[in-house]
């Protein structure tokens, strides 16, 4: 290679909950530098998680930790072209990769929903994913079915 390797940017905690993974959560719900105004869609939709789910024992970011989980995808298909052909080889996911995937995921799918506020919209789709149904659970069932479909492509992994 030529170049050298980009470092790590350290991604400092969050205000709230001293968590790494809910500041990388937000930056990628931030538009246009707005980071303020992500935190307090975060949180708002947190609270709005806290009250529909009263009665179980988990705290809001249990659940939403949870619900990351449930998305985030194990395998992903990739394109190789081989002979004339292009073949989609399904490949394992780098775990960094594998956690930024589930996070846009969830607010792509949050962001398509209709009506209410942002906070709301992102707090059912962390129910949805939490109960295993909404649009990024089902993103992640069709990249698992669509590695699946193409296994035989597996040995021209690179």
């Amino acid at each position: 290679m030529r170049k050298a390797k980009p470092k790590k940017r350290l991604i400092l905690p969050d205000p709230r909950f001293n968590d790494q993974k809910v500041s990388k959560f937000v930056n990628h719900l931030m538009y246009d530098g707005k980071k303020n105004l992500s935190y307090e869609i975060f949180y708002a939709a947190l609270e709005v998680v806290g009250d529909k789910m009263k009665d179980a024992e988990k705290t809001p970011l249990d659940i939403w930790k949870e619900a990351l989980d449930k998305i985030t995808p194990q395998v992903e298909v990739k394109s190789r072209r081989i002979g004339g052909a292009t073949f989609q080889v399904p490949t394992e996911i780098r775990p960094d990769r594998k956690e930024s995937i589930s996070m846009k995921n969830m607010i792509l799918f949050a962001r398509k929903r209709g009506g209410k506020s942002m906070a709301e919209k992102l707090a059912a789709e962390i129910l949805d994913a939490y109960n295993e149904q909404g649009g990024a659970f089902k993103r992640k069932e069709d990249l698992h079915r669509m590695a699946e479909a193409n296994r035989a492509f597996a040995h021209f992994r690179f």
